[in-house]
């Protein structure tokens, strides 16, 4: 049998980050694809591996699918019809991104824990619903700001530094230059 000692000394396995999937809520397809893209595409670059989005929207769903098929990984837009049965479904500990949530430092170690995590932003209006369909409702600042602001703070803060380098399956990368621009292309070495 060790002693106090010995067993405060040992290492304890550290535990694999969580899986984190983003669901995007009321997106308007004429009206927010801009935005709802540049959330995409800071979920997909900040460690999220896909996205839903309710509506779907099959244009931005496929601009984004052509940003992972040139720059690697394995990102993908889902739509979905009903957000509801997503969150309901969903064995992922669903996050709702608010500014009237609880402060992201008390539940950071929580979402830390947790083996999946959806973290959900709405658009124009968020249900009222969604209030109380989440598991928690987070806060990132108690200011308005935008639901790219608030996934991309989140996914820093939970999953740290976004990986650098070519990703699997690249088309193209860049390195990383103290001036200038380079970018290299991968032909034939996807």
């Amino acid at each position: 049998m060790g002693t106090a000692s010995n067993v405060s000394k040992r290492k304890r396995p550290r535990r694999s980050r969580p899986i984190v999937s983003v669901l995007r809520v009321g997106h308007r397809a004429g009206r927010d694809p801009r935005l709802t893209t540049h959330l995409a595409l800071a979920a997909r670059a900040l460690g999220a591996d896909r996205m839903y989005l309710e509506p779907p929207d099959p244009e931005l769903s496929a601009r984004v699918a052509s940003v992972v098929r040139g720059w690697g990984g394995d990102f993908e837009v889902v739509g979905v019809d009903d957000w509801k049965k997503v969150v309901r479904t969903t064995d992922a500990l669903v996050a709702h991104l608010t500014m009237y949530g609880l402060p992201l430092e008390r539940v950071l170690p929580r979402l830390r824990r947790a083996p999946k995590v959806l973290l959900v932003v709405g658009g124009a209006k968020v249900p009222p619903d969604l209030y109380r369909a989440a598991d928690v409702n987070v806060g990132v600042g108690h200011q308005p700001h935008s639901e790219v602001a608030a996934v991309a703070v989140v996914l820093d803060r939970l999953l740290g530094d976004p990986p650098t380098g070519r990703w699997p399956r690249a088309a193209r990368s860049v390195v990383p230059r103290a001036r200038g621009k380079k970018l290299v292309e991968h032909r034939g070495k996807r």
